[in-house]
């Protein structure tokens, strides 16, 4: 336990110190992605929502936080960020709505029922196997790499667990929307509902917000971009406001 825990940073607060998330000094580290991606997550009264690749579990502890009444999960391979992910749960007292469960989202069956889900949503890994330099770090590898999951896994795992008209919430490279937005068809999850995120105001798209519809209708809207940081540094106010600042 000891060398556990000098692998744990001190703890980050988000919402004005009323979050506390533990992240290692070393490792897997959630980034400001998985913020942004909370933020465009709808939930209603009794929603069921699961997270494929939770991490630390930031993502269902955001959601939890804005909605007293979800039923979130968090599934993650990686068992010993599925234990900081449990603790996370634990340390902002959340246990009676967020389930970790340490597995392959391949193997959902074991632990959740096909159908189950109102809302899927996943930060995946984004690059390639074969693709650019693997981190050496285990954890950072199989969180940006496509070792132990790829997009296809992502998209036809959600697919799966959502419920006719259930929605599927992706962040993911801007460089690879036409590899998101036809993984996405091919698996009955129609888009519906895409925002790019620009580093600066002047800069070409990052990343992209997309959202499917399972059996849904054709039909896209693009709304306006997310303009991440100021021109002068800092994050612009709509950022600020998704940290609770």
């Amino acid at each position: 336990m000891v060398g556990h825990e000098r692998r744990i940073m001190a703890t980050m607060s988000l919402f004005r110190d009323r979050l506390k998330i533990l992240q290692r000094a070393e490792g897997y580290r959630f980034s400001v992605d998985a913020v942004i991606l909370a933020h465009h997550i709808s939930l209603n009264d009794m929603d069921v929502g699961v997270d494929l690749g939770t991490g630390c579990g930031v993502i269902p502890i955001i959601l939890a936080y804005r909605s007293a009444s979800a039923r979130l999960y968090g599934i993650e391979i990686q068992k010993d960020l599925a234990d900081l992910a449990s603790r996370n749960v634990r340390l902002n007292h959340m246990e009676d709505r967020i389930t970790i469960v340490s597995g392959d989202m391949k193997d959902f069956r074991s632990y959740l029922e096909p159908g189950i889900a109102d809302v899927v949503f996943s930060n995946p890994p984004y690059r390639k196997v074969l693709s650019g330099r693997i981190s050496p770090d285990p954890e950072r590898a199989v969180a940006k790499h496509e070792i132990k999951g790829t997009l296809c896994d992502v998209v036809s795992v959600a697919e799966k667990l959502l419920k006719p008209s259930g929605r599927l919430v992706v962040i993911y490279p801007a460089g690879r929307m036409a590899d998101l937005l036809s993984q996405m068809r091919a698996f009955r999850l129609e888009p519906k509902r895409i925002r790019l995120v620009h580093s600066r105001r002047h800069c070409d798209a990052e990343l992209i917000l997309a959202e499917g519809r399972k059996q849904g209708r054709p039909g896209l809207r693009v709304v306006p971009p997310l303009i991440v940081h100021e021109e002068k540094g800092g994050y612009t106010d709509e950022l600020k406001a998704m940290l609770g600042e």
